[in-house]
Order: C-alpha cells, then structure tokens, then sequence
C-alpha cells in the first residue's frame, strides 16, 4: 500500500511538473507593440478592436493549441509598463521557445528599421513576426518568401492564406489530419513583412537586412525538442536561392540538400515550388499559340505532381523523424508521377480548374490527357511571360 502511495504521489509530481503554469515577461509597452504589430488592423475603425494584451493572448492562444495544449489558458497583463504573459497548462520548458521567437523579433525589428533608414521600407508594409505557430511539438518546418499582408490585417492568422490553405490541403491529401497540418506549417519567411500579396519583386534586395534574424530562426526552430533535425521544405526560387547563398547547397524543385544551421547537426532540405506558383503555370494566358491552354494544362499537371511529391516527402518525414529522407523522396515521386498520376490529374481539375470530381475523373480519361500525363516528369512548356518572385 506504502509503496502504490508512493507511485501515486511520484505520478501527480510528474503531472504537475509537465503541466507547470509558466509566467514570463514580455518586454516594455514598446517592445511588445512593435513585436506583435500593434495594432494588427486598424485604419481609424480598427476591424478587431483589441487591446494590446488581447492581441498578444490571440497569438499566445494559437501557439498554445496547434501546440497541442487544448486546454491551456493564456492571460497577458500589464504592470508598470511591462507586460507578463501567464500560461497554464502547458509544460515550464515552453517558455524557452517563446523567448527566442522574441528575442529573434528584435533582431527583425532592428533590420527593418536599417531598411527604413535606407529609404527601402514601403509605405505599405508591416513587420510581421510568424507569431501562433508551434513553438514546441513542430513536425516540419517551411522556408517561405513573405506573408500576405492579409494575413495579418484580416486574419489575424499567420497560417491564413491561398498559400497556406493550398498546402495544407495537399498534406491532408498525404495522409496528415486535417488539425495536424499547423504541426507541419512552422513557417520562417526569409522577409519578415506582412506586404500585397504580389510584392515578390519589390521585396529583391532586403533579404540581407535581416540576415541575423533569418538564421538565428532557422537555428532556433530546424530542431525539435530532442536535438534532431526537423524536415525543411525551401518554397520558390527567392527562398531556394538564398539557402545557397546563407548554406552552400544549390536546391532544385525536388532536389535533397543537406544543411547545418546548428553545428554538428545535419538537416534535410527539400526544394519545392511555391504553392501559389501552380496559378501562374496554368494560366493560359502565360502563353502564346493557338495550343495555349493545352500547354497551361500540361504546365499546371506537371506542377501539381511535384506539389503533391513535395508535400508526400514533408509528411512522410514528419510522421517518422528517422525516416530516409531519399527513400522517402524516390517512393513520393514514384506515386504521384507514376503509380497515381490519375489521381495527381483529377486533383488539378478540381482544385485549379474548378471542375467537378466526374468531370475531372472524365477529363483525366481522355487520350489526350493520358498522354500529357506520361510526361509529368518531362520539362514543362515555356511561358512567355517572366514567373513571378514569389
């Protein structure tokens, strides 16, 4: 009896351990505001007329539940110009990660401030941490250009966007619940500034301003809570070449590199394309000929089995940490590009085309079709305008 008391007592430490309520300081008033862009959506009538402590408990909120924590609570209070965040329900070690996205905010904040002194910063652009995001129990994590600015100003989201949506819709596809998928989506945007969605071109140039916040994150967040290596996915030519130039490795779209951002410890990096890039390839009037939307297909099919390969690889070696990283790659394309290419057809119809599931499934049927599908591996058409930098 003695030692079954014992046992129960041992175990109700352990939960109180792993479950400590966690009280950390934030900053000052100044700190938090700029960190947290405060205020997210306002333009004299704000859309979401918050408190600075409730848009802090907003994001804390998120992080806490894609973290798994469903029942954590997060308040924020203000004393004496300093701001505390008290999290309950989650285990005292979260406070570690919490304080280094902060910290890597300052690091943010004093390159778009040099920008800005430069006279490079537009008058439309917002610095945008990727605040709500997994701090602890990440699967995987996603190397991106920038966010929309819509998704800060309506959303409130970092995760709420035609990218994000679009790519965790093909996770699901791969096999990942559809309320696991922000487990997935630890996002680190090479420009970390909330601006239109087509300011690719304007962004060229700044990513050096915030070289010492780009890899203190990717540091910071390319391992899990063991010490190993998380799977990255390298979204767009923006990103992937700056994994050459900040790394070493050229990465193609599927192509395997390796990189250390954390000494001693080397991480896979899979090349993808953007996830909004699939629009532009199938779009028609991207090219020239009669034959134009013949080629947009070809283009769009062509991109969606990569898509469909890269996310396959960024499941798989999310599910499974120890998993081959090229075993995983070869078996992704085999079955997107070849064993279920009809399937990879039928979603383009649907997803981009728009159609319905009998008249993909028609379509994919087709012989025309069939015989573009056996070149899902072939280069694609050109296009006739320049892709975007996204």
């Amino acid at each position: 009896m003695l030692k079954l008391a014992g046992l129960t007592l041992a175990a109700l430490t352990l939960s109180a351990t792993a479950h400590a309520d966690i009280n950390l300081k934030l900053g000052s008033t100044e700190r938090v505001t700029r960190l947290f862009a405060y205020p997210n959506n306002c333009n004299v009538i704000c859309f979401r007329n918050w408190t600075l402590e409730q848009t802090v408990e907003h994001y804390l909120t998120q992080s806490v539940q894609r973290d798994g924590y469903s029942d954590a609570k997060v308040l924020v209070k203000t004393d004496n110009q300093q701001l505390y965040a008290e999290i309950t329900g989650v285990p005292k070690t979260y406070e570690k990660p919490l304080a280094a996205l902060l910290d890597a905010g300052d690091l943010a904040y004093n390159g778009a401030t040099k920008l800005n002194a430069d006279g490079k910063w537009a008058y439309s652009w917002y610095l945008f941490l990727p605040l709500g995001m997994a701090l602890e129990n990440r699967r995987s994590v996603e190397l991106l250009h920038f966010p929309p600015d819509y998704s800060l100003t309506q959303a409130q989201d970092y995760l709420r966007s035609a990218t994000t949506d679009r790519w965790a819709t093909l996770l699901t596809v791969n096999g990942v619940p559809a309320e696991q998928t922000p487990g997935y989506q630890t996002i680190i945007d090479i420009a970390p500034i909330a601006a239109p969605s087509n300011a690719g071109k304007d962004l060229e140039g700044v990513y050096g301003y915030f070289k010492d916040y780009q890899t203190t994150m990717v540091k910071q967040v390319s391992l899990n809570a063991s010490g190993d290596p998380l799977p990255m996915v390298a979204f767009g030519t923006p990103v992937r070449n700056w994994i050459k130039e900040q790394y070493g490795p050229t990465v193609n779209v599927l192509s395997l590199v390796y990189i250390s951002p954390n000494e001693g410890v080397k991480g896979p990096v899979l090349g993808a394309n953007h996830p909004s890039y699939i629009w532009y390839a199938a779009d028609p009037a991207n090219y020239t000929g009669t034959d134009a939307k013949a080629k947009a297909d070809t283009a769009g099919l062509k991109v969606m089995g990569q898509d469909l390969s890269a996310a396959c690889w960024q499941a798989a070696m999310g599910r499974e940490s120890d998993t081959n990283p090229d075993v995983e790659l070869k078996s992704c394309t085999q079955t997107w590009q070849v064993a279920q290419k009809d399937k990879t057809c039928e979603l383009f119809y649907t997803s981009i085309r728009n159609l319905t599931p009998a008249q993909a499934a028609g379509k994919c049927a087709s012989a025309t079709i069939q015989a573009q599908l056996k070149q899902l591996k072939a280069p694609a058409p050109a296009t006739a305008i320049p892709a975007p930098a996204l």
